[in-house]
């Protein structure tokens, strides 16, 4: 009895596992959008002859846009060292002078990288006589926010599935444990039990095995995150806090739910069963 109760609360707490799963991904899908999208940068080309004082004016001026998210100035002499990594240390010697220019990348807000809106974006900074050119990738930027629309429903679909496969785990698996003393129950019914006195200790027991399962699984995911904190510490950055809060609520409610609604609808179908379909 003690080793079917323990499987049956493994099998839950692995369902619910999944499910705490697929949650997180969902809920945080908008941050994680965000992360990949605020990683994509603008390169504000200087032209050559403006100085550094006037470059790092600029760039405190690019810093108060309300599209701009982060920037980085990339000086002469930093941009010089890139390029002699790239072409080899001697490619200035085709040049009397460095010629590369101060730059500034952008790392705009997320509601800002988009096709059209990156468009008004470089418009707006290619008004300053500072700036020669406005770079950005803008194939990059296309099939990013094309892939993640696909993740984001596609992550729709899978929790909708592992909610109903979570649903039909669970229903089964009470139900075997329900079934199991349909005996005890229908001599309960012979002297007289009301369903809700034989109903009342099945839904207990299940709110009880929904709310251990429930913990468990979200003892798993936290120990998975505290990993993924230790290994990416960026990446863990991406889940909001309110999100794991949420999560872990929808587990514990899922658990709840679930055992109790499933141990519900398989106690009422063994109490219509007459005495010859429990020996079937």
């Amino acid at each position: 009895m003690a080793f079917a109760w323990i499987s049956m609360l493994i099998s839950i707490t692995l369902v619910l596992v999944l499910v705490g799963i697929a949650t997180l991904l969902l809920v945080n899908a908008r941050s994680i959008s965000d992360y990949f999208r605020e990683s994509v940068a603008v390169s504000v080309v200087l032209k050559t002859d403006v100085p550094d004082a006037d470059a790092a004016a600029f760039e405190k001026t690019l810093a108060g846009k309300d599209y701009v998210k982060a920037t980085t100035l990339i000086s002469r002499e930093q941009g010089t060292a890139e390029m002699a990594g790239l072409l080899g240390e001697d490619f200035l010697e085709a040049f009397g002078e460095t010629p590369v220019p101060v730059s500034i990348d952008l790392n705009l807000k997320p509601e800002y990288v988009s096709k059209d809106s990156l468009e008004l974006v470089k418009a707006d900074i290619g008004e300053s006589p500072l700036v020669d050119e406005v770079v950005y990738q803008s194939s990059l930027v296309e099939a990013l926010n094309e892939n993640l629309r696909r993740v984001s429903l596609v992550l729709a679909v899978i929790t909708a599935l592992l909610l109903f496969i979570s649903f039909v785990l669970i229903s089964n698996t009470m139900r075997l444990s329900v079934f199991a003393k349909r005996f005890t129950v229908h001599t309960m019914k012979q002297v007289g039990a009301t369903k809700g006195f034989i109903r009342r200790p099945f839904m207990g027991q299940a709110a009880v095995m929904g709310i251990i399962a429930s913990v468990l699984a979200c003892l798993i995911i936290g120990g998975g995150l505290f990993l993924l904190h230790e290994k990416f510490y960026q990446l863990f950055n991406v889940f909001e806090k309110t999100n794991l809060i949420i999560t872990a609520a929808a587990i514990v409610v899922a658990g709840l739910l679930v055992c109790t609604f499933s141990t519900y609808v398989s106690t009422n179908r063994l109490l219509s069963l007459s005495k010859d379909e429990l020996y079937a």
